[in-house]
């Protein structure tokens, strides 16, 4: 069985959100989805998936949803991977940093703790718990 089941976003960095947003919403036609002071998540027509811009790594990253961060770990050393950086919370669950045995470097997560929910301005007001028992 697959540890990485679908892409969660790729994350775009800019240097100014607002000036970011302008260029995806307003010019590329990409839907606003939720926004914090220093992040963007925006809609992908045609997946589930998001793009995120984000204003705090000068970088593009990957993210991969897996099930569960820690048996993702578990399976990914396992595997010949290496843990680059260590699982951390996030506000919708866990992340870890990885890497392969070529050194391409992405993060797995997993939204153990629900998902944003927003304003109708699109700000992010807390997160939907989920039960996990299901």
């Amino acid at each position: 069985m697959s540890i990485i089941r679908k892409v969660d976003c790729i994350q775009l960095y800019v240097p100014d959100l607002t000036a970011g947003l302008d260029f995806y919403c307003n010019k590329l036609g990409h839907e606003l989805l939720w926004r914090t002071p220093a992040a963007a998540g925006l809609r992908l027509p045609d997946s589930d998936s998001e793009i995120v811009l984000q204003t705090e790594r000068d970088r593009v990253e990957v993210d991969f949803l897996v099930t569960s961060v820690e048996e993702a770990v578990a399976t990914f050393q396992a595997a010949g991977g290496t843990v680059v950086v260590a699982p951390f919370d996030i506000p919708i669950g866990r992340c870890v940093v990885v890497a392969d045995p070529w050194k391409n470097q992405y993060v797995l997560l997993d939204t153990r703790n629900g998902l944003f929910v927003t304003d109708a301005n699109k700000t992010v007001i807390g997160v939907e718990h989920h039960d996990n028992t299901e």
